[in-house]
């Protein structure tokens, strides 16, 4: 086994006069990601990863080619089975001939940026798979469940073809639900042992579910959560993400389904009922407007971002501290001073750049 680190170039020999090759530039990494090349979209999800200056490029190459993929999250609290789980409904979706990609969050390290991977362990029967390809991405501090790398990511694997992608968040609390924002369809995993079904219902991420799913339906008491969960259901009188009357017959009510995702028992019975949900989505237009909130949520971060790194060329010469001062002092209220720093931001850098 290999210790060199991944990425790095052996030094030259003394007197070797050979030429490396070149690196493939974007179009080309873009062109071999389109074709299938599993190396090339590992390539193209390391640039994103990495902010490289070469995004600009990929983004635009890619975007006539997405829009295609069927998006499915799985979130839940930690030791609910997300990663097993996902390992399932890779199998079942591998079944049906669908090409599938899963991103798959992992906490990271506070010291190193680094992820534990450990989502890949779990799913280590897929790794010879040609139709499969699996992507773990450190969460690298961001909140909320996901990478900030995660949307652009997902762009790579629907322009690269894969019928399916699903993104597996962190382990999340109440209040972490951008997985709402990106998937099409969100399942929320819940095991039965881990908290009162009344208490999880009224967590702020049963409002994003499309699917409950207790998982580990072999275990003690998930009879109990079930009926919990569906009653929490039938009295929230709102339906999924649609903002509609659950008697609306263009709304969506949750489902509650069982699932022990290790032996498979229930898998068919959710992969049906994902198939369900995508074709409501379609019929009633939810799946466009989903759509249409995703881009703009993603075009609103970029531009966030590149407003934050116009605020930090313009504090370098001090002008923030100096204008914190004032608000401190009283000679300045916030707003105005805030008011102040946006008139008086770079204009000639362009967003993301």
């Amino acid at each position: 086994m290999s210790t060199g680190s991944a990425g790095v170039r052996p030094a030259a020999r003394e007197g070797d006069s050979r030429p490396r090759p070149a690196r493939p530039g974007p179009a080309e990494l873009t062109a071999a990601a389109l074709a299938g090349d599993r190396r090339a979209v590992a390539r193209l999800i390391s640039l994103v990863e990495h902010e490289s200056a070469a995004l600009r490029e990929v983004s635009a190459l890619l975007a006539p080619h997405t829009g295609r993929a069927r998006v499915v999250g799985l979130t839940g609290a930690p030791g609910v089975g997300k990663s097993t789980s996902t390992s399932a409904l890779v199998g079942a979706y591998r079944a049906q001939g669908l090409r599938v990609g899963v991103l798959a969050i992992d906490p990271s390290s506070p010291f190193t940026g680094g992820a534990l991977l450990g989502d890949r362990v779990r799913m280590v029967e897929h790794a010879t798979d040609p139709g499969v390809f699996v992507r773990s991405l450190a969460t690298r501090g961001s909140l909320g469940g996901l990478s900030w790398a995660t949307p652009q990511a997902l762009r790579v694997l629907d322009a690269a073809g894969f019928d399916v992608v699903l993104v597996e968040t962190v382990g999340v609390g109440q209040a972490e639900v951008d997985i709402a924002s990106l998937a099409d369809t969100t399942l929320v995993l819940i095991a039965p042992g881990m908290g009162d079904g009344i208490q999880a219902a009224k967590a702020g991420i049963m409002e994003i579910a499309d699917l409950l799913v207790v998982n580990k339906a072999d275990r003690p008491g998930a009879d109990h959560t079930c009926r919990d969960l569906a009653a929490a259901i039938r009295m929230s009188g709102s339906d999924s993400r649609a903002g509609t009357a659950t008697g609306s017959p263009d709304g969506w009510r949750p489902e509650v389904l069982r699932l022990e995702a290790v032996t498979g028992q229930g898998l068919p019975e959710l992969v049906a009922a994902i198939g369900r949900h995508h074709s409501w989505l379609e019929e009633s237009g939810e799946l466009a407007r989903r759509r249409l909130r995703r881009a703009g949520e993603e075009i609103s971060q970029i531009a966030l971002a590149g407003l934050r790194a116009r605020l930090g060329a313009l504090d370098e010469g001090g002008r923030l501290a100096r204008l914190a001062e004032a608000v401190t002092e009283g000679r300045l209220d916030p707003y105005t001073a805030a008011d102040t720093l946006l008139r008086e931001l770079p204009r000639s850098r362009t967003v993301g750049s």
